[in-house]
């Protein structure tokens, strides 16, 4: 059993969906292999995982799907 660094919870092998940026660019992965944490949910990868990652992100591979995110400012919203 592995222990997450932050908080020392269990962490786990799973596949899950991941937010990646890099180079201005925002990206969707399915089904990245990853360790994360029970408690926290602290997400751990491999580099394999990261470079190849990055490696679709920056290069010209169609993905296989598309999706439209709104865009929100709080700027207005939030005082200081």
């Amino acid at each position: 059993m592995k222990a997450c660094y932050f908080c020392k919870g269990e962490v786990v092998e799973k596949r899950i969906q991941h937010v990646h940026q890099w180079g201005g660019k925002i990206v969707l992965f399915e089904d990245v292999p990853a360790e994360v944490c029970q408690q926290c949910g602290e997400t751990y990868f491999s580099p394999e995982v990261l470079e190849k990652m990055d490696e679709v992100t920056m290069g010209e591979e169609k993905p296989k799907a598309t999706i439209s995110v709104p865009i929100f400012s709080l700027a207005e919203a939030v005082t200081a």
